[in-house]
């Protein structure tokens, strides 16, 4: 079946790819050209420089590897860690689930901390762990900073904190996905070892991006780390840093520059600013959410995520069916509920290049397709809560004072 677009735009909801700005769009318009002539050297180190503020480290160092954020996954864990090491990892939803996945394919020694999807990662087992753990077998602690699937941000400053308690020397892996650039992430206050991101997420680019930033400390377990690795080897990218070149094979040029122009339109906006805009649009969700009479899937407060929010839909709703009338009716897209929630949830993605007035219609779209498919919202109740809020808090845009 031929799909013809709407009229209008399409209304990008899901948590992950984004809208695209236009100042991207028009930035990775154009032709090819020789990646070893030296305007791309040059483009590709200020990247690396203007990369490390969004991970707030001074000391990491970073790549940027053209693949998405499951490649970004497989090139922190084989830089570090050796066949047969032990990894505590976190099993709160579906994306870490994949992680999982990918340790235990790659032969590492996984023990899985699983919880009810809906909460966040258990700290009090970890510390359990880590305080039993007197012959440091654990080599690495892996942990997804926000899980997309249920709408979960787990305490990356706990983990940390429990690491330096019992004076722990296991590596601190951070899935950052769909949290960097849009929730505080610290990577030196935190000591996070490698942090990853990817580019169709807060940095509202098109996927291809996989974006891994190392510390010193990850850098030298490099050096010993046993694992496999060709295309996602550190060490051919510090090789060809040194040289100035900065490339070991063809880099997306398109994607760099789109880069630089999602940066720069982050750093004029300001990260500070940044974030507390991602904490706005999370609030004014939740509290449509709560209007509509909806269950949030995440279960306590201090997980709730400022980029997605997953809504329980009740048992004789199938959340399917609000996607696909979204899509199909008013040109809406919506995450679907995954796995263990599938049929039982919804996602709003509110993350990227995004603003208020957006996610309003966003919100007043999802009140249509609830009436359709049989919940009787009251019309107007979420838009009315969140848009009350958001009056009260949105501050002016600082170009236009």
């Amino acid at each position: 079946m031929d799909y013809v677009y709407g009229p209008g735009k399409n209304h990008l909801f899901v948590p992950g790819p984004v809208n695209i700005p236009d100042q991207v769009i028009r930035a990775m318009n154009r032709n090819n050209e020789d990646y070893r002539s030296p305007a791309i050297p040059a483009l590709t180190k200020n990247l690396l420089e203007d990369v490390k503020k969004i991970f707030k480290t001074t000391t990491g160092t970073p790549f940027l590897f053209p693949t998405t954020g499951t490649g970004a996954w497989e090139s922190a864990l084989t830089n570090t860690l050796s066949p047969g090491d032990r990894i505590v990892s976190f099993l709160i939803g579906q994306f870490s689930l994949l992680w999982i996945d990918q340790q235990q394919r790659l032969n590492f020694n996984v023990d899985v901390v699983e919880s009810e999807w809906g909460r966040g990662a258990d700290l009090d087992v970890l510390e359990s762990k880590i305080a039993s753990d007197r012959s440091h077998s654990i080599k690495a602690i892996c942990i997804v900073h926000n899980e997309t699937a249920t709408g979960v941000t787990n305490n990356m400053a706990k983990v940390r904190q429990i690491l330096d308690e019992y004076r722990h020397p296991a590596l601190f892996l951070v899935d950052g996905v769909s949290s960097i650039c849009a929730l505080d992430f610290r990577m030196d206050e935190w000591g996070v070892d490698v942090a990853l991101t990817g580019s169709q997420k807060a940095l509202s680019l098109p996927t291809g991006i996989g974006i891994v930033c190392a510390s010193p400390k990850a850098l030298e377990a490099a050096k010993s780390s046993r694992s496999v690795r060709v295309f996602f080897d550190w060490a051919d990218y510090l090789k060809y840093y040194k040289l100035g070149t900065c490339w070991p094979y063809t880099p997306s040029i398109h994607l760099l520059y789109g880069l630089r122009a999602a940066l720069d339109l982050i750093f004029e906006e300001g990260l500070e600013n940044v974030l507390e805009r991602h904490k706005r649009l999370g609030k004014a969700t939740r509290l449509a959410v709560e209007a509509w009479g909806l269950k949030n899937c995440t279960q306590k407060e201090e997980w709730y995520s400022d980029t997605v929010t997953a809504i329980l839909v009740p048992p004789h709703i199938d959340s399917a069916e609000v996607v696909r009338r979204g899509w199909k009716r008013y040109n809406l897209s919506l995450g679907l509920g995954l796995n263990k929630v599938a049929g039982k949830a919804f996602r709003i993605g509110h993350l990227g290049h995004l603003n208020e007035l957006q996610l309003l219609g966003c919100l007043a779209g999802v009140e249509m397709i609830l009436r359709d498919v049989g919940y009787p919202v009251e019309l107007g109740s979420g838009v009315a809560a969140a848009s009350a809020y958001l009056r009260n808090v949105t501050p002016m845009i600082p170009s236009r004072i």
